[in-house]
């Protein structure tokens, strides 16, 4: 066996070498006979990187993109093909999809290319370099509010004096709290850790390896796997945010702790309500029975109940092989309201990048401070019953037309009364400016700095939310006290208590 911490050959010399030893060799450094199905330059791959990287290695040899070459499967039917163009470049279409398939893909396009033993290789792959196989599922995902994720809140003045307010540290000095501005690692692994961060290539580093000394590019904003991540190739979104590599499993994607990665807090507490909720009660019992691999996903024989991507993403027929819902990779497809992340509800914006949307009060807020939505950048209500259509038809693979119309209008009730509640709080806080009991909008001044307004903002982004939330997935024991309707109703009382011992103290 060659021992690597005193070989000094180039890199590219000692995996010829390897290669040339043995087919079972690199049988044994992959754990898959590949025969042919391998490109040359994955097997170079391979033979260092199955005993530098063998974590890697075993996640990939399981996954389909080892096991299955993309002309195999473009010979399934329509519903069960998994790729979505219609033809492969012919010289990747005969060989399984590996490591240099995806590492050296679109080079030229990559600033974070480097050469690597011969090869123009990039750390990072992205939707583009996906879309080789996936252009489908890479077009839906751009007009997805995820897929703008990064630039939805750091081009959002509004949301970066809340994430200033959340992330920077804070001083006591004379009785007074003041916030230094928050530090970049900091913003990394809190807020940008789901929605993303800007990657970019830093500078070139010289490291010592086994293999001698060899040059990488140092990123920032590395590692990420948001959503809405700014890559390296311009294009935006992780694909490995719901399918992580490299196993890229459906299998994953399709289960609710995926998901959960993102959606489990207060803010968002969707994972939370599901496992309370009759549907995730039914996951929690019986999902071993289930099959998550199947292609498209038969509602009754695959699986019995829904999880997030049941409603939201994945292609869903019944046993007659009827289509109740067609796949996608824009998540909001099956969505007519905007329920989270916002002060208010409201009809979901037509572009990705909401950033772009502006109030009356020139705010980058899809509503005015009392509720009024801005409908000139959100869909018309044409589209929101198309999408509501596409839901309801999800529903009804289980439900009858009664049990879903009736769910709708809880659904569509308690949107009316959380914003209602809503309302209520704001009002107290804008008496609260107008007395000058607090420092806001009319003076120009941080609205996220203050005990008033951290309480408003707990009564949408958590407490209102968790409502929604609650009734949209029926679990509502979670939406009353858990975080819900009592929360709403103790954090007004607070307020207007606050409010009124502030105007008191000033007399």
């Amino acid at each position: 066996m060659i021992n690597f911490k005193v070989v000094r050959q180039p890199l590219k010399v000692i995996c010829i070498q390897i290669l040339t030893l043995s087919v079972s060799l690199t049988s044994f450094f992959t754990g898959i006979s590949f025969a042919a199905k391998l490109s040359q330059d994955t097997e170079m791959c391979l033979s260092c990187h199955s005993m530098l990287s063998p974590g890697i290695k075993a996640d990939w040899g399981n996954s389909l993109h080892s096991k299955i070459i993309p002309s195999e499967a473009l010979r399934r039917d329509k519903l069960s093909r998994r790729i979505s163009n219609e033809s492969i470049p012919e010289e990747l279409s005969n060989t399984v999809v590996g490591c240099a398939e995806c590492h050296t893909m679109n080079a030229e396009k990559h600033a974070d290319s480097f050469e690597h033993n011969g090869f123009e290789v990039h750390i990072v792959v992205t939707p583009e370099d996906c879309a080789t196989c996936h252009p489908t599922e890479r077009g839906e995902y751009e007009k997805n509010i995820m897929s703008s994720a990064y630039l939805n809140l750091t081009g959002n003045p509004v949301y970066q004096g809340l994430i200033n307010s959340v992330n920077g540290i804070q001083k006591f000095d004379e009785m007074k709290l003041s916030y230094t501005s928050p530090d970049e690692k900091t913003g990394f692994e809190s807020c940008l850790y789901c929605h993303g961060t800007d990657v970019k290539v830093k500078e070139m580093k010289s490291r010592e390896t086994d293999f001698g000394e060899l040059e990488f590019p140092v990123l920032s904003g590395w590692p990420n796997q948001g959503v809405g991540r700014k890559n390296p190739d311009g294009s935006l979104g992780s694909c490995t945010s719901c399918h992580t590599r490299h196993h890229f499993s459906i299998r994953m994607a399709r289960k609710p702790y995926t998901c959960s990665e993102c959606h489990k807090g207060p803010d968002v507490p969707a994972y939370k309500v599901y496992m309370v909720s009759k549907h995730g009660n039914i996951f929690s019992s019986v999902e071993k029975d289930w099959n998550f691999e199947n292609v498209p996903w038969t509602v009754g024989g695959d699986f019995t109940a829904p999880t997030c991507a049941t409603c939201h993403a994945s292609l869903i027929v019944t046993a007659d092989g009827e289509v109740m819902a067609e796949r996608t990779h824009q998540m909001n497809d099956r969505l007519w309201r905007r329920i989270f992340g916002v002060i208010y509800s409201h009809p979901h914006p037509r572009s990705p990048n909401t950033s772009i949307i502006k109030n009356k009060a020139g705010l980058n807020l899809p509503t005015e401070l009392t509720g009024e939505p801005v409908a000139e950048f959100l869909i018309d209500e044409q589209e929101q019953s198309q999408r509501q259509r596409r839901m309801r038809r999800v529903c009804l693979s289980c439900h009858s037309t009664q049990w879903a119309d009736q769910q709708f209008e809880r659904f569509e009730n308690t949107i009316r009364t959380t914003d209602e509640m809503t309302l209520t709080a704001t009002k107290v806080l804008i008496t609260a400016w107008e007395k000058g009991a607090a420092q806001g909008l009319p003076q120009n001044a941080d609205i996220f700095d203050e005990a008033i307004e951290k309480k408003w903002v707990e009564q949408w982004l958590f407490f209102a939310n968790s409502t929604r939330f609650a009734s949209a997935m029926a679990g509502a024991d979670y939406g009353v006290f858990a975080s819900g309707r009592w929360y709403m109703s103790k954090n007004l009382q607070e307020m207007k208590d606050w409010l009124e011992f502030k105007l008191k103290e000033e007399k």
